[in-house]
């Protein structure tokens, strides 16, 4: 079930087949349909299109290329729209200088207001940007500083990647439309790729920018599934996974629909099937959000309890129909090493691959050297290295105060041992750290351990 954070069915593009065009959107399955308001009368069709379908919602604003128009009862307009039950974001608003429709200083005047009036009534954004980077971070920074705060959506996304980390860092969601299928859109897609999972969302802003296989067409909210398609693939994920992501963020930023069930124990992502074990963890890395938000690709993490063996073992369905078995959740699964044994056990009897995902604490969590009681389980291991020396790895990682100054060398000695049992072995770091030199982990991995590296971003996959 796919979602269109933005559409404009009320245009009279749809004059001739409204109807059938938003029933083509229930046959394809798009759950949500958000109409975008961009003037008072746009906004006022938006309202009577929610009144007839439940699955439609709608926004209130005016849209930057309109803001000459605002008068006087504007405002006051916007008020009355935006206390109706069903709309739930105040835009389309926000800056464009590609065509300058309205003076700039309008633009800016009026951006402005309609922010303050937003946060007067505890509303999201919709956020317009073209030709206008500068003048747009500028103004945002005044009102939004919260980088795990919900302040709105920035639709049709066609920035670079420092309007996107300038985005995130402020709050925002990001929405990518049809121009991410377009052949000459590859630095768009690079930018697609970076952008966290629980930020991230598909539209079709149709009538516009149809996408492949429908460009040059008039565009509908049915083919949102074609940008979200892209989006997946551009991830290395599947449409499933990019669909119930984008269902949770759309829960999370306008509480419609249901949140993620907490308690999950196997979760899948791509062709691989994750084991939750523990959300306890020697380590509370300034980059995780396990305490605060368990939440990876839609699934919820949180435990209410921790699950016996036989429970993981149940959660299985066929091992035989997944990549590998991963033990990997928000925490740290060698806590855990007696399940780890008994379910991997079963796994490899049934034909399956198994992987381990670990902060290499594991010797020094059971005071003694595991990877001889692991070989013939696992298949492979990736090892959370995070940092180039003790100093950085205890500001990154934030282990235990028992382990601090010592656990760094213990990783890199379970690095080094666990190729003597574990036929692949990776170490890998989160990017983007301020403390840590990625090209210096990369040269210890290679030079030292001689085992594969990789560099992540936090929350892209997994």
């Amino acid at each position: 079930m796919t979602i269109d954070t933005h559409a404009h069915i009320d245009m009279d593009s749809y004059d001739e087949d409204r109807e059938a065009t938003i029933q083509r959107a229930r046959d394809n399955g798009v759950k949500y349909i958000v109409n975008i308001g961009c003037d008072v009368e746009s906004s006022q069709r938006s309202v009577e299109l929610t009144e007839h379908y439940d699955f439609i919602y709608a926004t209130a604003g005016v849209h930057p290329h309109d803001t000459k128009s605002i008068n006087g009862f504007t405002y006051d307009q916007l008020r009355i729209l935006l206390d109706h039950p069903k709309v739930i974001a105040l835009g389309e608003i926000g800056l464009d200088y590609f065509k300058n429709y309205s003076p700039q200083d309008v633009q800016r005047t009026h951006f402005r207001k309609q922010i303050e009036l937003a946060k007067e009534l505890n509303r999201p954004i919709i956020i317009h940007s073209r030709d206008a980077k500068e003048d747009m971070i500028s103004i945002l920074s005044d009102y939004y500083n919260d980088p795990n705060g919900r302040s709105g959506i920035f639709h049709c996304f066609s920035g670079d990647q420092e309007m996107a980390d300038a985005a995130l860092a402020m709050g925002f969601y990001i929405s990518f439309a049809g121009m991410v299928t377009f052949k000459n859109a590859e630095p768009l897609r690079q930018v697609a790729k970076t952008i966290p999972a629980d930020r991230l969302f598909a539209e079709t802003d149709c009538p516009f920018m149809a996408p492949v296989p429908n460009r040059g067409k008039r565009n509908e909210p049915a083919f949102v599934n074609h940008t979200a398609g892209k989006l997946a693939e551009v991830r290395g994920v599947t449409i499933e996974d990019v669909e119930r992501t984008m269902e949770l963020n759309f829960h999370d930023l306008f509480g419609i629909g249901q949140a993620a069930k907490t308690g999950t124990v196997s979760y899948r992502i791509r062709n691989s099937l994750y084991l939750n074990l523990t959300q306890r963890c020697t380590a509370n890395c300034v980059f995780c959000t396990r305490l605060t938000k368990p939440i990876v690709q839609g699934y919820n993490l949180a435990l209410d309890r921790e699950p016996t063996a036989k429970e993981v073992w149940d959660s299985i369905d066929d091992v035989k129909k997944y990549d590998e078995i991963v033990f990997c959740g928000y925490g740290e699964p060698t806590l855990r090493l007696d399940v780890i044994k008994e379910v991997a056990k079963k796994i490899k009897d049934a034909g399956g691959r198994v992987r381990l995902n670990t902060n290499g604490h594991g010797n020094v969590i059971n005071k003694r050297n595991i990877l001889p009681e692991l070989e013939g389980l696992v298949d492979s291991v990736s090892v959370s290295l995070n940092a180039e020396s003790s100093e950085a790895y205890d500001e990154v990682a934030q282990p235990l105060p028992s382990f601090r100054g010592i656990i760094y060398d213990e990783i890199k000695k379970f690095i080094t041992q666990a190729k003597r049992y574990i036929p692949d072995v990776q170490a890998t770091i989160v990017t983007h750290q301020e403390d840590v030199d990625d090209d210096q982990c990369e040269e210890i991995v290679k030079k030292e351990f001689g085992v594969n590296y990789r560099p992540r971003r936090y929350n892209i996959v997994g």
